[in-house]
């Protein structure tokens, strides 16, 4: 066969292949390193993070309201799938306890009217506890929506250890994981739902967190905790809730003292008139003025909602039903109640915001 400077042709090898096949195999570049890294952590991240049991029935049917949160150093990203009305999964990329931990994580937040029934209620209820407690975070979660269930399907059982379960639901709500915080704020409205009263006495410290988190500014964890204190609102007593919420009014953070606003003036309404003059009327108006100053807008509103309230409640109080005319007495007037338990500013402040436009004309004349 023929040659040509020095090389042997043949039907499939050029010259150029020739002269490669050759030279010595050169070292991988760095760029070559760099797409090898890549593609081991791109294969470390399609497996799920250990500890996390999929067999756990929470969800009862398929109709959930899901979320996906995709969490990072930078902090959550909330994305609503809103195209579909069923269950997802949410994907939580999260590092772990070390800051060297990456997965995906499946987490469901489930609504209460959603959750099934425990598969296994003995196992559940017995390494309850345990899992609160644990260091592991997707375990701290399971037990968590675990505790929704047995509020819901067995109340009297968890009754038992309620005492023990509401501090580690605390310890929840102060972890700086979202996943784990929200899913303590669902249990704790669960909790109110079903206990209502009985958990008065180891209330506080719920309370505390309850208004931190229903402040911040991570959007969806806010939007639980309000959930969550308009729950408790609804299925507590008025009359016991009212003290508790009492210091939180003077908060030297402005907006716990804007939630707590907003929470007392949703519950004065549900103590009715014969609560409210046990209570006192005059301690309520005055609650309200002081309110009424405050720098955020959400505690003045809810001030301003409270006194129209109160002098709602006033002057029915004041109507004598046995007259066949509802005429008020002078002397008994919301004005002149409002002087007689106020400063003068704080009358005046508060006979403001509740006057009608015509008085509100009149005063400004004046």
């Amino acid at each position: 066969m023929p040659s040509h400077g020095g090389f042997k042709y043949s039907p499939n090898v050029t010259p150029n292949d020739a002269a490669r096949s050759s030279l010595p195999s050169s070292p991988p570049r760095p760029i070559d390193k760099l797409k090898m890294s890549g593609k081991a952590l791109g294969d470390l991240n399609v497996h799920p993070a250990a500890g996390f049991d999929k067999s756990t029935a929470l969800g009862k049917g398929s109709l959930t309201k899901s979320y996906i949160e995709n969490i990072n150093d930078n902090g959550p990203e909330l994305q609503k799938k809103s195209s579909s009305p069923f269950s997802a999964p949410i994907n939580i990329g999260d590092a772990g306890s070390n800051g060297l931990e990456t997965g995906n994580t499946e987490v469901e937040y489930i609504e209460s009217e959603n959750l099934a029934d425990l598969p296994d209620v003995d196992a559940s209820f017995n390494t309850l506890l345990a899992r609160l407690d644990s260091k592991d975070w997707v375990s701290v979660c399971e037990a968590l929506n675990n505790v929704r269930q047995l509020s819901i399907y067995y109340r009297e059982r968890l009754l038992e250890i309620i005492g023990a379960v509401i501090p580690l639901i605390v310890k929840s709500l102060r972890s700086p994981r979202s996943a784990v915080c929200k899913t303590a704020i669902m249990a704790s409205a669960d909790i109110f739902k079903a206990y209502n009263d009985m958990v008065i006495d180891s209330f506080d410290p719920l309370l505390v967190q309850l208004l931190l988190k229903s402040s911040q500014d991570k959007r969806f964890v806010c939007e639980a905790a309000e959930a969550a204190l308009i729950a408790m609102t609804t299925w507590i007593s008025p009359m016991l809730l009212l003290p508790k919420l009492l210091p939180h009014l003077t908060n030297r953070n402005p907006r716990i003292r804007a939630k707590a606003s907003m929470c007392f003036s949703r519950s004065v309404p549900r103590l009715g008139m014969e609560g409210i003059r046990a209570y006192g009327i005059d301690k309520l108006i005055q609650i309200a003025a002081s309110q009424l100053s405050d720098q955020l807008p959400e505690s003045r509103e809810a001030a301003r909602t409270l006194a129209m309230q109160l002098q709602t409640i006033y002057v029915n109080s004041q109507v004598s039903p046995n007259e066949d005319s509802l005429e008020l007495v002078d002397a008994d007037s919301w004005e002149a109640f409002c002087h007689a338990k106020l400063t003068p500013l704080s009358a005046q402040a508060i006979l403001r915001v509740t006057s009608t436009p015509k008085e509100a004309l009149r005063e400004q004349q004046i």
